[in-house]
C-alpha cells in the first residue's frame, strides 16, 4: 500500500530485470499516490518560502527545488519537491499528507493550498532510454530540458508536464497528467517504449535503484516529526546530511533558529552510506556449509551498527546492487564515525545465527552516472 492505493512490488516474477531496466535501458513507475498541493494567491511565494528550508524566492521559472521542511525545533515534517509554475504559483509534493500543516502555515496570509493529489496521475521514467522515449512521442520538447526543470508539452497528443527528476539516481524524467488521461499516457509510453526495451517496474525494483543513489525514505531511514513518539525519532535537515537544503541566511522560516543553534554546535549524528564487506559475509557462509546468499531483496529495518563494545548507530536500509556487486546500506551515525573511510561493524545474520561484519562509512550516492546531469 501506498498512501492507500494498491501499489504493484513488482510486474514479473523476476524483479530483477526491472531494476535492470532500470539501469539499463528504461523502466516505467506509476508515482501517482504522490501528494501533489497546488499553492497560489498573493502570498504564495510568502507561504512557501516560510515553510521550506531553501530560499524559494531564488527558484525560477520552470524549475524544482527538492527541499524538506521542519517544525520549531527544526525536525524533519517531510521532503519533497518545490516548483514554480512562473504565474506566482507553486506545487509541492510529498510521500505523506502535508495539507493541514501547509494550511495552518497560511494562516493570515493571501495564499490558497488545494489538494490536487487526486486530479494528477504521474508516471516515472527512468533509465538510459527514457530520453530517447521521451523525444519521440514529445516532439523533441526534452532535448534541452535540464536538470530539476520542467515542460509542459505533449506526449502522443496527450497535454503533459515532463520533469527532469526521479527517485532513482539515473537519468529520468517523471510525467505528469490530468488523472482522465493517464491510462492513455501509459499506453501511448508503453507504445513508443517497445523499440527501447521499455518495462513496467514495481516497488521492488525502485528500492534497490534509490538506496544506490543514496535518497533517503521517510518512515524508513527517518521518521516524520509529527509522527515520532520519542525525540531519538526525529531527525534535523543537517542529521540527515541534507546541509545543502538549508539555507538560514534567506529569513525566517519554520524552524529557522533551531536549525541555526543546531549548526554553530554541530549535529550529534548523521546519515552516511555504508559498504559492507562481502568477503566476511562469503566466509560465514562457508564456514556453515552454505553458498555465499546476498539479499534478494532491499531491506528496510533497524540493524545495529558498532565501533568496539559501543553501538554508535543503526543501518535503516540495504541491498544488494546488482550493479556495483556491493553490499550497501543507508544508516545513521554518531558524528565522530560519519568521516568516509571509518570502520563501524554491522549486526548480521547467517542462518538466524548473528554475527559483527566489518562495514566502511562512504560518501553517497553509491552511484551516480554522468547521464543524470549531462
Amino acid at each position: 500500500m501506498w498512501s492507500g492505493y494498491l501499489a504493484a512490488s513488482s510486474y514479473s516474477l523476476v524483479p530483477e530485470m526491472e531494476y535492470y531496466a532500470i539501469r539499463h535501458s528504461a523502466g516505467m513507475l506509476d508515482v501517482s499516490p504522490l501528494y501533489k498541493y497546488h499553492i497560489r494567491g498573493k502570498d504564495a511565494l510568502s507561504l512557501v518560502n516560510k515553510v521550506v528550508t531553501r530560499n524559494a524566492k531564488k527558484l525560477a521559472k520552470g524549475q524544482i527545488y527538492y527541499t524538506p521542511w521542519c517544525d520549531e525545533r527544526g525536525k524533519t515534517v517531510d521532503d519533497g519537491t518545490l516548483w514554480n509554475f512562473g504565474d506566482g504559483s507553486f506545487r509541492m509534493t510529498s510521500a505523506e499528507p502535508n495539507l493541514k500543516w501547509l494550511q495552518d502555515a497560511g494562516m493570515g496570509l493571501d495564499a490558497e493550498v488545494r489538494d490536487v493529489s487526486e486530479d494528477i496521475g504521474a508516471l516515472a521514467l527512468q533509465g538510459p532510454s527514457s530520453r530517447a522515449i521521451l523525444m519521440e512521442g514529445a516532439n523533441g520538447a526534452v532535448q534541452k530540458l535540464k536538470y530539476f526543470r520542467f515542460v509542459n508539452t505533449t506526449f502522443a497528443g496527450i497535454p503533459v508536464q515532463i520533469s527532469r527528476t526521479g527517485y532513482t539516481g539515473d537519468l529520468g524524467y517523471e510525467i505528469w497528467v490530468e488523472r482522465e488521461r493517464s491510462e492513455a499516457l501509459w499506453d501511448a509510453l508503453m507504445d513508443k517504449g517497445r523499440g527501447h526495451d521499455i518495462t513496467p517496474a514495481g516497488m521492488l525494483a525502485l528500492d534497490v535503484a534509490r538506496i544506490e543513489a543514496g535518497l533517503i525514505l521517510a518512515e524508513v531511514d527517518y521518521t516524520p516529526a509529527r509522527k515520532a513518539v520519542i525525540e531519538e525519532q526525529r531527525y534535523s535537515p543537517y542529521e540527515l546530511s541534507l546541509d545543502w537544503t538549508v539555507t538560514p541566511e534567506k529569513g525566517p522560516f519554520i524552524g529557522r533558529k533551531a536549525l541555526l543553534d543546531e549548526k554553530r554546535r554541530g549535529p550529534a549524528r548523521r546519515t552516511v552510506g555504508l559498504v559492507i564487506d562481502w568477503r566476511t559475509m562469503e566466509q560465514l557462509y562457508q564456514n556453515m556449509g552454505l553458498p555465499p546468499q546476498p539479499p534478494s531483496e532491499a531491506w528496510r529495518k533497524k540493524v545495529p551498527l558498532h565501533a568496539g563494545y559501543r553501538q554508535i548507530g543503526w543501518a535503516t536500509s540495504g541491498c544488494w546492487s546488482p550493479l556495483l556487486k556491493k553490499y550497501i546500506a543507508i544508516a545513521t551515525v554518531a558524528a565522530p564515525y560519519a568521516r568516509p573511510g571509518t570502520r563501524v561493524d554491522i549486526d548480521l545474520a547467517v542462518e538466524w545465527e548473528r554475527h559483527r561484519v566489518p562495514a566502511n562509512v562512504v560518501a553517497r550516492p553509491f552511484f551516480d552516472p554522468e547521464r543524470k546531469k549531462a
